[in-house]
């Protein structure tokens, strides 16, 4: 993998066991949060009349969002279930009875957690920006496909350009029509169309409504007579020359927030407002959420030694409390440099820093008996103090009921 460090067959095996349990994590994390938003995608695509492809455009954008929450947690994840089982399979005391310290079992998740910190500055800096501009883009269309896949009866629309549009029967299709009226205003001039009949066809050109049996009225001002020119006239078969697609108007250009523009937008901005403001914390925020790997390591790796000792639940507990804190956390820093409540750097990089510090010693309080760490004393602490007060209970009630 590294000419500077080459992989044993250790080394391999480690990987290979957090290959399949980071890869099922990471799918199921990211089809339980995709399926929550594709409900509501739904919900908009049916209420606009678009079709199924457009949902799968809009979730397709949604991915590398979707793929940063989820990294980390299946990255944590994968490690404590790997670690775990080694430690149930006991490979982890042969290893170290071999002369295996814990820093050389980490060391090929180490290189994993600064491949994946490299591949997250790409997904952070590029990747998301552009596809969170896609799905506002996506979702744009979808909003502005507009009446032309179901028009309602009786009900006057408004297309553009001064024209207005109803229908007296629709039939289930949504494009055949009966008793329709049509009517358009542009400059001093009218125009009135009715017809029996008519559909809205698809073209080359657009969505065009062909007309049956109907009569057009054109009022306009005659500047000569000083007074209005009415033009009546009948017709077995016309089309309206009217484009009916949908046009939606114009988006704001890619990086109107700071979320839509690139790690490199994001520096030359911070520096042109004196490195404060929200793009400075939007940089620190997405530069910490990159770095944060090595460190998920570091706290993930006791944890799941630990569980030897049969106490998985407390390293379980304790890794997600820890992530939703450092994510809030990030999340909080960068809400208070946005605002300039506080610098942008410190307000990022000094939670990031305390769960630094908290994931290494964590990790170097491992080294000197694999299996024991601050967390799994400060359980046998409180489990401690509450079996001496059960006791004490027990103790006190016996006394009261003696003779």
């Amino acid at each position: 993998m590294f000419p500077w460090f080459p992989l044993d067959r250790l080394d391999r095996y480690a990987l290979r066991l957090i290959a399949g349990p980071m890869a099922l994590s990471l799918v199921a994390l990211l089809v339980a949060q995709l399926l929550e938003r594709l409900l509501r995608l739904f919900d908009l695509a049916a209420s606009a009349g678009a079709g199924p492809s457009s949902v799968l455009l809009m979730a397709s954008t949604l991915v590398p969002h979707y793929l940063g929450l989820a990294l980390p947690m299946a990255f944590t994840a994968a490690i404590f279930m790997a670690v775990a089982h080694m430690g149930d399979e006991n490979e982890l005391d042969v290893m170290l009875m071999a002369g295996r310290s814990i820093g050389r079992i980490a060391a090929p998740y180490f290189m994993l957690a600064l491949m994946l910190s490299v591949f997250s500055l790409y997904l952070y800096g590029q990747l998301q920006p552009l596809a969170r501009y896609g799905y506002h883009v996506a979702v744009n269309q979808v909003l502005q496909t507009g009446w032309d896949a179901r028009v309602e009866e009786n009900h006057f629309t408004d297309i553009g350009h001064g024209l207005t549009f109803t229908a007296d029967v629709i039939e289930a299709d949504g494009r055949s029509l009966h008793g329709v009226f049509m009517q358009r205003r542009s400059g001093g001039s009218e125009a009135i169309l009715t017809a029996a009949h008519g559909r809205i066809v698809s073209t080359h050109d657009g969505l065009q409504l062909r007309l049956e049996d109907g009569r057009a009225v054109h009022v306009r001002d005659d500047p000569a007579s000083g007074s209005e020119a009415v033009t009546i006239s009948r017709f077995t078969h016309g089309v309206s020359d009217h484009d009916f697609s949908p046009k939606p108007p114009p988006l704001a250009a890619r990086g109107a927030v700071v979320r839509e523009r690139t790690q490199a937008e994001l520096w030359r901005d911070m520096h042109l407002e004196g490195g404060q403001g929200k793009p400075a914390a939007e940089f620190h925020s997405r530069l910490a959420r990159s770095l944060i790997f090595p460190f998920l390591l570091l706290m993930a790796l006791p944890l799941g030694m630990a569980s030897k000792r049969g106490r998985r639940a407390p390293g379980v507990v304790f890794g997600v409390l820890a992530l939703l804190a450092i994510d809030h956390a990030i999340q909080f820093g960068e809400s208070l440099g946005g605002t300039e409540r506080l610098p942008a750097a410190l307000a990022v990089w000094a939670p990031f820093a305390v769960f630094a510090l908290l994931s290494l010693w964590i990790f170097r309080s491992s080294l000197a008996w694999p299996g024991d760490n601050p967390v799994l004393r400060a359980v046998m602490a409180v489990e401690g103090l509450i079996d001496r007060a059960r006791v004490s209970t027990v103790r006190r009630r016996d006394t009261r009921s003696a003779p």
